[in-house]
C-alpha cells in the first residue's frame, strides 16, 4: 500500500531497538563481560524490585579533580664555585649515626677510619672517613658548611632539612648545598616502635592521651603516620617532646601519666617487658615506612661522580658480604669500636634493619606503582610536616633531590641486575576469624568509595545530560586516588595482615533479606582487594575480605547517610605473633 513502511523497515527498527536494550543492559552491569565477572556473581546494578539490596540513587558524585601527569624534571644545575672542604688525602667525609643500617659501608670500609684504599671504576684511588654525628641538626650543619661531603638521614627527615636550604617558594638558596640522594641503604625492620600502656589497644585509643617522642625525627614521622592512618588528628594527641628517642623511653618509664612512647631498639623491647606495658606496633610490621638513605652535596656530586659511583657499589657489595656470618661478626666489632657500645649489642642490631639491595633500590627509586617508593614517602613527609607547621616552605618536588642515575647505571651489569627483591614476605591465606583470633588490631582506616547502588564495580560509569549532550562519566571520579591511599597504607604495613570490610547502606532494611546485603558488601570488599593486587602487585594473601552489610553505619549519629554507608574499612592487624 502506498505510504506504508515495508517489512525491511520494521526489521531494521527491531534491530535498533534490540541494540539499544543491549547497550542499556550492558551499562547496568546486568550481563557484564565474562572477564569482568570472573569469580563474581551478577552485579545487581539496576535489577530493582525486591532483588536489589539498596535503593536507587539518582544523584551520583559529580565533583571532579582534574590533573595532568608531568614528565620528571631534571635535577637543577649547580651554580657557583664548589664550597665544600677539599678532600684531604683524597678522603671523603661520610657522616653516619648509630644505626644497624650502616653496617654495609662500615664493613666495606673495614671500620670507621680512612685506612682502606677504595678505587673508582677507572682505577682512581681514594679513602673514606666515617664520621659519627648522631645529632641530625649537627650533621646538617656540618654538611651545609662543607665539613662533610655525604650526610645521613631517613628519607622523611630530608624535607625538614630543606627548610634551611630553600626559600619560601621552595627554590634553593644555594644550589651547591642541595642534597642528591643516590641510594637507599635499608628499611627499618623492628628498630622503631610505639610502646603503650596496656589499656591502649589501638591507635585510636591514643586520642586525648600523652605521647612522648623526639620532635622532628623518624619517631615523629612514625607517630604522625600511625595517627593519621588510624583516623586520629595529630592535634587530638598531646605530644611531649624530648631531645632524642632514648630520653623519650626514659620519660615513659618514669611517668605513668604518659600513655605511649615512640622510640627505638633496644629500649622499646625493654619497655615492652615491663608489667603494664605492651607493644602497639613496630617497623617489623610497618616495615616499609622508614627508609634510610645517604645524600651528597650537589657540588660534590657534580665534581666527583666517579666517587659517588664507587660508594654506591661499595655499599651494595657490603650488603652481599654481610650475608656471611664471619663478615657480620667482624663488622660488629668495627661497629662496636665506632659506636662505643659492646660488640654483643652491635651483633644484635643487625636484625633492626633490612639492607636494600640493587633490586630493592630499583623498586624504591624507579617503580611508579610501588606503594612504598621514594616519591610517596617524600610527599607523605611533606604532607604530615606541613600539616603540623614544622615546614613553612612550598614542597620541593621529589625529583629535585632524587638521583637514580647510579641505580640505572649499575642495572646494566649482571652482578646487580641479577639480584632479586628479598623483602617480599610470603603470607599464607587466612580467614578473618583466624586473623582476629591470632593478632592484635593496630588501627582502622575508613575510606569512602561512592559505590553505585547495588554495585561493586569500582569504575562504574553513568550517563547524564550536559549542555544538551549525553555524556558518560565515572560515578566516583576519586576512586583511583582512594585506592592509592589504601595501597600506600598496605605498602607501609608490608608485614601486617589487613582486613577489608565492605559495607552497604540500609535503605531497604526490612524489604530484602540480610544475606543479599551481606553478599553485596563482601563483593565490594573483594573488588578493592582485587584492584590492589592487580595495579600495585600487592600480595593478595595479605588481605582478607569481609562483608559486614548494613549493621554498622559509618556515623552512628547519622545512620541514614546512605552515601557514606556504602564504604569500605581497612583494618590493620599485627602479624608479629604468628
Amino acid at each position: 500500500m502506498a505510504g506504508q513502511p515495508k517489512a525491511s523497515f520494521y526489521l531494521v527498527l527491531a534491530l535498533v531497538v534490540l541494540g539499544l536494550i543491549g547497550v542499556a543492559v550492558w551499562r547496568a552491569d546486568i550481563l557484564a563481560p565474562k572477564a569482568k565477572q570472573e569469580n563474581q556473581k551478577i552485579d545487581l546494578g539496576t535489577l530493582g524490585g525486591e532483588a536489589a539490596a539498596e535503593a536507587a540513587d539518582a544523584g551520583g558524585v559529580t565533583t571532579v579533580k582534574e590533573y595532568k601527569f608531568r614528565p620528571a624534571e631534571k635535577l637543577p644545575p649547580v651554580k657557583g664555585t664548589s664550597s665544600y672542604k677539599p678532600l684531604d688525602d683524597n678522603t671523603v667525609q661520610f657522616a653516619l649515626n648509630v644505626w644497624a643500617g650502616w653496617g654495609p659501608i662500615i664493613s666495606a670500609n673495614e671500620g670507621f677510619k680512612p685506612g682502606k684504599v677504595w678505587k673508582t671504576a677507572d682505577g682512581k684511588e681514594f679513602k673514606v672517613s666515617l664520621v659519627l654525628i648522631d645529632n641530625p641538626v649537627a650533621m646538617r650543619d656540618a654538611y651545609a658548611q662543607g665539613n662533610v661531603h655525604v650526610g645521613w638521614a631517613t628519607l622523611d627527615m630530608v624535607p625538614l632539612f630543606m627548610e634551611g636550604f630553600v626559600d619560601a617558594t621552595g627554590k634553593p638558596k644555594d644550589s651547591r648545598v642541595m642534597p642528591r640522594i643516590f641510594q637507599q641503604v635499608d628499611f627499618s625492620n623492628g628498630g622503631d616502635g610505639i610502646v603503650v600502656r596496656e589499656n591502649i589497644k589501638t591507635v585510636a585509643d591514643l586520642r586525648g592521651k600523652k605521647l612522648v617522642l623526639a620532635q622532628n625525627s623518624p619517631s615523629h614521622y612514625f607517630a604522625l603516620n600511625m595517627l593519621v592512618a588510624g583516623g586520629v588528628q595529630p592535634a587530638e594527641v598531646q605530644m611531649v617532646f624530648t631531645e632524642d628517642a632514648f630520653q623519650a623511653a626514659a620519660a615513659f618509664n618514669s611517668q605513668r601519666d604518659i600513655a605511649g612512647c615512640v622510640s627505638w631498639a633496644p629500649d622499646i623491647y625493654n619497655l615492652e617487658k615491663v608489667k603494664g606495658n605492651r607493644m602497639l606496633v613496630t617497623t617489623a610490621t610497618a616495615n616499609k615506612l622508614i627508609a634510610d638513605v645517604w645524600f651528597a652535596r650537589a657540588d660534590f656530586a657534580h665534581d666527583h661522580p666517579d666517587l659517588i659511583e664507587a660508594l654506591t657499589r661499595g655499599i651494595f657489595d657490603g650488603m652481599q658480604a654481610l650475608k656471611d656470618e664471619a663478615n657480620r661478626k667482624k663488622c660488629a666489632e668495627f661497629m662496636s669500636q665506632g659506636y662505643g657500645i659492646p660488640a654483643s649489642d652491635t651483633i644484635n642490631m643487625f636484625g633492626d634493619a633490612h639492607s636494600t639491595n640493587w633490586a630493592e633500590n630499583y623498586q624504591f627509586f624507579m617503580n611508579q606503582n610501588n606503594p612504598a617508593n621514594f616519591e610517596r614517602i617524600w610527599n607523605q613527609a611533606y604532607y604530615l610536616y606541613r600539616r603540623i607547621g614544622a615546614i613553612s616552605h612550598q614542597p620541593v618536588p621529589f625529583d629535585q633531590v632524587m638521583d637514580f642515575s647510579m641505580i640505572e647505571k649499575l642495572g646494566k651489569e649482571e652482578k646487580y641486575s641479577s639480584q632479586r627483591d628479598e623483602y617480599k614476605l610470603r603470607l599464607a591465606p587466612k580467614s578473618v576469624g583466624q586473623i582476629r583470633a591470632e593478632s592484635d588490631e593496630i588501627l582502622t582506616n575508613t575510606v569512602i568509595i561512592h559505590f553505585f547502588p547495588n554495585s561493586w564495580d569500582l569504575h562504574k560509569t553513568i550517563t547524564k545530560e550536559a549542555d544538551g549532550k549525553t555524556v558518560e562519566e565515572m560515578y566516583d571520579p576519586h576512586v583511583d586516588f582512594v585506592l592509592e591511599d589504601i595501597a600506600k597504607l598496605a605498602g607501609q604495613f608490608g608485614a601486617a595482615r589487613i582486613i577489608i570490610e565492605g559495607h552497604t547502606d540500609s535503605s531497604r532494611r526490612g524489604e530484602v533479606p540480610a544475606s543479599l546485603v551481606k553478599e553485596l558488601s563482601e563483593n565490594r570488599a573483594n573488588a578493592v582487594k582485587e584492584a590492589l593486587a592487580e595495579k600495585y602487585k600487592l600480595d593478595p594473601n595479605q588481605f582478607s575480605a569481609q562483608g559486614v552489610g548494613w549493621d554498622r553505619p559509618a556515623d552512628p549519629n547519622d545512620p541514614d547517610n546512605q552515601a557514606k554507608n556504602r564504604r569500605v574499612e581497612i583494618k590493620v592487624f599485627s602479624a608479629e605473633k604468628q
